[in-house]
């Protein structure tokens, strides 16, 4: 696919799903502009991504949601192509989930998502044109134990994407969602060995996804080859999760 000339804009960009995204909109040309609160895994990004563009990112503080997209909007006019992929969480049973701890994890994956959206939205609409694609997880179509908030925030992601693909579908603007299943990022890494052992088991296709494989799936939806797509969700999971 080429993205020469087109704006992208990525959260999450300093690992795993998010750093492929960023290096794979770069090698099809993109200008590509990513955000994250690492900023020693930012800079190992634009190592590989040397034309990116980095600017730190909090997607729990509003201010810096906003300074973000200000940043973006003083060189561009406006984003072609946002691509919402920053997410967090620990596995631990719902049960030992603390007040803080679950306010975080919504506040990250679900109230992170909507805020970079409203922050990108008007210069967009002004345009008539571009694309979203949220990163979601099969964890918010199917559920996953050890993961209840996450999940939880994860499918909200969901259900503000078609949401938001039904609000601006007559104003040039689609939005999809992309869900993967288990996939090689730091997030899995940090699960118990027990566990990864008993998800790679039971993927049909026996093995975990490699972040460049949720890349492409971002890319399908940012592109042409989907420009009569919205409101959709795809599971990239390997065959994981085989239900509607």
């Amino acid at each position: 696919m080429d993205f020469s000339g087109k704006t992208v804009v990525v959260t999450g960009g300093a690992s795993g799903i998010g750093r492929a995204t960023v290096i794979a909109f770069v090698e099809a040309g993109a200008d590509v502009f990513f955000g994250d609160v690492n900023e020693a895994g930012a800079e190992e990004t634009l190592s590989m991504a040397k034309c990116a563009t980095f600017h730190k990112l909090d997607l729990a503080d509003g201010d810096s949601v906003n300074a973000f997209a200000a940043a973006l909007h003083a060189r561009a006019e406006k984003a072609d192509v946002l691509a919402n992929v920053a997410g967090w969480d620990i596995q631990e049973p719902f049960l030992n989930n603390t007040p803080e701890f679950m306010e975080k994890v919504i506040d990250i994956n679900l109230m992170g998502t909507i805020r970079v959206s409203r922050a990108f939205l008007e210069p967009m609409i002004a345009s008539a044109s571009g694309s979203i694609v949220n990163v979601s997880s099969d964890a918010g179509r199917v559920g996953s134990s050890g993961e209840t908030v996450y999940a939880g925030a994860k499918g909200g992601i969901i259900a503000f994407t078609k949401s938001l693909a039904r609000e601006m579908a007559r104003k040039g603007i689609r939005v999809n969602c992309v869900a993967p299943g288990p996939t090689d990022t730091p997030l899995f890494a940090a699960a118990s060995e027990k566990l990864q052992a008993a998800l790679i088991r039971a993927i049909p296709l026996g093995r975990l996804a490699q972040p460049s494989e949720i890349a492409d799936a971002i890319m399908f939806f940012a592109g042409d080859y989907s420009k009569y797509v919205t409101g959709q969700v795809l599971s990239v999971s390997g065959g994981l999760t085989m239900s509607d």
